[in-house]
């Protein structure tokens, strides 16, 4: 995958994302926003998918040091987490933080990237299945 860090889990999604949020919790990550797009394309679009929540994860310190670098890096922010349904179990799917290094072009973004990534696949791979 080019855009993300990604696990299944032999997970109901339910209980898949309540992990999810207690793992980025013990990486430093809070989530500041949630979109269960399932339900936003029912009730505007009388669509049916299937589970699929994206959580905006932020920790704070990385997001300060990344504001710091570079004001406009705001556009990126927070790391968008999502899980969905998938056969066979639960997606979950973390955007790479080095995806700020290549769209800001700013090299000096490079070590806060590189420590948000270690964070978020430390919080993916203690996720039991």
């Amino acid at each position: 995958m080019d855009h993300g860090i990604a696990v299944t889990l032999d997970l109901p999604f339910t209980e898949a994302v309540e992990q999810v949020r207690t793992a980025l919790a013990g990486q430093g990550f809070g989530v500041l926003t949630e979109i269960d797009v399932r339900a936003t394309l029912l009730a505007k679009l009388d669509e049916e998918i299937e589970d699929y929540l994206i959580l905006g994860a932020c920790n704070p310190p990385l997001a300060h040091r990344a504001l710091t670098a570079d004001r406009h890096i705001g556009l990126l922010l927070p790391c968008n987490v999502v899980v969905r349904t998938v056969d066979g179990g639960t997606l979950v799917e973390a955007m790479d933080p080095q995806l700020l290094v290549r769209v800001a072009g700013k090299p000096e973004l490079a070590a806060v990237a590189d420590e948000a990534a270690t964070r978020l696949r430390a919080a993916l791979d203690s996720l039991t299945a």
